[in-house]
């Protein structure tokens, strides 16, 4: 048949084709393909399949594209990132899905952040943080040499750890070089800045020295009992010790002298927390500064202030009866007090001073607190580091540590980092994460594993 009749033909047949139902529209179809040979059947299989194939994503406005791969979970997600590069494009320019993404992974979010790909990225490093967690391979250990004696006392601040055992010893952690290294006494608890070291004794004082002359500067006598916990405020010039006196003591830091002695314990005070107030109430506002102490069995709530004078505002415990001990652990950011227990951890509203929550891990007794955020804690006992996700109230992550000796008041390990406990980000998961002196002297360090 010549084109020009063949085009003619094909046309007529076009317009009756058009004319007929469904229907009959396959029937034809059935009967051509039942007519076709090997070359027809190929030719309809390869444009059949061009035909059949609809590029949804590229198809539908962005604002609907988005809102499909909202249902999708990121495993999936990334696998469609495969598929083309329009797809790669698309599903990478979903803010929203990689935010939640990492928000669900305990990340912290900076909505400010716009850049898409950037939150894809961030969700990618996630991942491999969080597996690394799950299978307890995101820390290493180190150690820090140079005492001669047991280390009592540690405190950390700003990648600087301080330890005590007669002669005070700075360390930058992430060199293990000692920055300084002072004098002092038998300490039972130290806390620093850049200019100084406070340090409470087993010799009953308490004493403050300056870094640069190693000069004690301050002695502060008064404790008829080893001081077990120390916090100072340069703005209020206040300085509180918690004693095995059964008191607390409030002193002038620059003058030396004491301002009030509180009573009301009648166990070992092992700890004592100075902060600021995040939240109101009928006792409290905002602003205030507030004094916590705590002994084996209660945790007493102080005002303080420029009116030193001050009564016990209010006194909490686990057990009416004392049937149950709290540990030396206090954890407080001026909207919750944590502390552990044999129970579990107990966490109550500052602004009302109920219990809101009691944690309890039947798979693993007497955890010890360490650190307490609104994403993890960090939680210890003789044998392992946990993480536990405050979510879900599961431990996620487990370190082995070695055999160390425990102190009572639980002055001999700490806490590093902390920020990283309020949701990880990419940046705080370096540096120390925990620290606890050996029986060589030395002192046994657990740290944040970079980034593979």
């Amino acid at each position: 048949m010549e084109r020009k009749d063949f085009e003619t033909w094909l046309d007529n047949i076009s317009v009756t084709f058009l004319s007929l139902t469904d229907l009959q529209k396959n029937e034809t179809l059935d009967h051509l393909i039942s007519l076709s040979g090997a070359v027809q059947l190929r030719h309809l299989s390869n444009n059949l399949e061009t035909l059949l194939k609809r590029d949804f994503l590229k198809l539908l406005p962005l604002e609907l594209s988005f809102y499909l791969l909202k249902w999708l979970d990121p495993q999936t997600l990334l696998t469609c990132c495969l598929v083309s590069k329009q797809w790669n494009k698309v599903i990478s320019a979903c803010t929203e899905v990689w935010q939640t993404a990492c928000k669900n992974l305990g990340w912290q979010i900076d909505d400010s952040v716009q850049d898409a790909l950037h939150w894809k990225k961030v969700y990618l490093k996630a991942i491999l943080r969080m597996k690394q967690l799950e299978d307890h391979e995101a820390f290493e250990t180190s150690s820090l040499i140079g005492h001669s004696a047991r280390v009592y006392a540690l405190y950390y601040k700003d990648g600087l750890l301080c330890t005590d055992d007669l002669s005070a010893k700075l360390w930058d952690v992430s060199t293990g070089q000692c920055v300084y290294g002072i004098q002092t006494h038998t300490c039972a608890a130290v806390k620093f800045d850049e200019q100084k070291l406070v340090t409470g004794s087993f010799d009953n004082t308490v004493a403050c020295w300056e870094w640069s002359s190693g000069a004690r500067t301050q002695h502060f006598r008064g404790h008829t009992g080893a001081v077990f916990s120390v916090d100072y405020n340069d703005e209020l010039d206040i300085l509180v010790s918690g004693s095995a006196d059964f008191t607390v003591k409030v002193w002038a830091l620059s003058a030396g002298t004491c301002l009030n002695t509180l009573t009301g314990h009648t166990e070992w005070v092992t700890k004592v927390v100075l902060q600021k107030c995040k939240v109101k109430s009928l006792l409290h506002s905002p602003g205030d500064y507030i004094l916590l102490s705590a002994d084996k069995y209660e945790i007493k709530i102080w005002p303080i202030g420029r009116e030193i004078n001050c009564k016990c505002l209010k006194t909490l415990s686990v057990s009416e009866d004392r049937s149950i001990c709290l540990q030396p652990r206090l954890h407080f950011d001026g909207k919750y007090i944590v502390c552990s227990s044999a129970l579990g951890l107990y966490q109550w509203d500052f602004a009302s001073y109920d219990i809101l929550r009691v944690i309890k891990t039947p798979e693993i007794a007497n955890l010890a607190l360490l650190g307490f955020g609104d994403i993890f804690a960090l939680l210890f006992d003789n044998r392992y580091l946990y993480i536990m996700d405050l979510r879900t109230e599961s431990l996620i992550s487990r370190w082995p540590l070695p055999e160390y000796r425990k102190s009572k008041r639980g002055s001999s390990f700490l806490a590093g980092e902390a920020s990283w406990l309020n949701g990880l980000d990419g940046h705080n998961d370096t540096g120390l994460v925990f620290a606890t002196s050996m029986p060589d002297h030395s002192i046994h360090l657990v740290l944040w594993k970079e980034h593979g």
